[in-house]
C-alpha cells in the first residue's frame, strides 16, 4: 500500500530545514507548505489553526498533527522504515537513538540558546541541561568515537544533528572542534542535503 503523502509546512533557513532534509533522505512523498516568516505568514490565522505555537517545523499525516523536530524525527523515520534511519524496537540501538535525539532537544539547544543570550542556566537542580561544557563534552566525544551516534550507521538522528550543528558552527555558536566538522561535512555531503539545500535557497529567494 503507498502511504499518504505528509504535509509538509516550512520556512526556509528555519530548523525545519532539518525535516526537509530528512524526507529527501527517506524519499517519503510530501507536500510542501512553505511559509513566509518575514511576511509574518506564521500568524496567520490559516497557520495557527495547524499549529496554535505558529512554529515550523510541523507535519499533518493521515490527518494528525506532529509538530517539534525531535518528534517529527521519531515519526518519519519510523514511518518510512525501509530507509533504515531509524532502529527497530527491539534493535539494542533503540535506546542510544532515542537518547540522542531527546537530548538534543532536551538540553543540547537549551544550552546553546542560554550560551547565545548570556543567561545564566539556573541552579543545577533547575537546569535541563547542567551546564554547557558537559552538555557540549557529550557530544563531542560521541562523535569522537565513531563517525555516527550510534557508531558505523547513520541514523536520523545524525540528520537532526548534522544540520543544527551546521548552522550553529557557521554562527559560531559552539566550537568549531574538529570533532564536530568532520560530522557536519560526513552529514552535509550527503545528496539529499543538497537537495534540501538547492530548494531552501529558491524558497529563501523568493521571499
Amino acid at each position: 500500500m503507498t502511504e499518504a503523502p505528509v504535509d509538509f509546512y516550512h520556512a526556509p533557513n528555519t530548523r525545519s530545514s532539518g525535516v526537509f532534509f530528512l524526507l529527501e533522505e527517506l524519499g517519503a512523498p510530501y507536500s510542501l507548505h512553505a511559509l513566509n516568516m518575514k511576511a509574518g505568514e506564521q500568524r496567520h490565522p490559516d497557520f495557527l489553526a495547524i499549529n496554535p505555537m505558529g512554529k515550523v517545523p510541523a507535519i499533518v499525516h493521515r490527518g494528525e498533527l506532529v509538530t517539534e523536530q525531535v518528534a517529527i524525527h521519531i515519526y518519519l523515520a519510523d514511518t518510512f522504515p525501509a530507509s533504515g534511519l531509524a532502529p527497530a524496537l527491539s534493535d539494542r540501538m533503540r535506546g542510544p537513538y532515542l537518547r540522542f535525539l531527546a537530548f538534543y532537544g532536551s538540553s543540547f539547544e537549551p544550552a546553546v540558546i542560554d550560551r547565545a543570550l548570556k543567561r545564566e542556566p539556573g541552579s543545577a537542580a533547575m537546569s535541563p541541561y547542567g551546564d554547557f561544557d558537559t552538555t557540549l563534552g557529550t557530544i563531542t566525544a560521541r562523535l569522537r568515537a565513531a563517525p555516527y551516534l550510534l557508531g558505523e550507521s547513520i541514523s536520523a538522528a545524525d540528520l537532526l544533528w548534522g544540520t543544527a550543528l551546521s548552522w550553529m558552527t557557521r554562527f559560531k555558536l559552539v566550537p568549531e572542534s574538529p570533532e564536530i566538522l568532520a560530522f557536519v561535512e560526513r552529514i552535509t555531503s550527503r545528496p539529499a542535503y543538497a537537495r534540501m539545500q538547492a530548494q531552501d535557497e529558491k524558497l529563501a529567494a523568493s521571499q
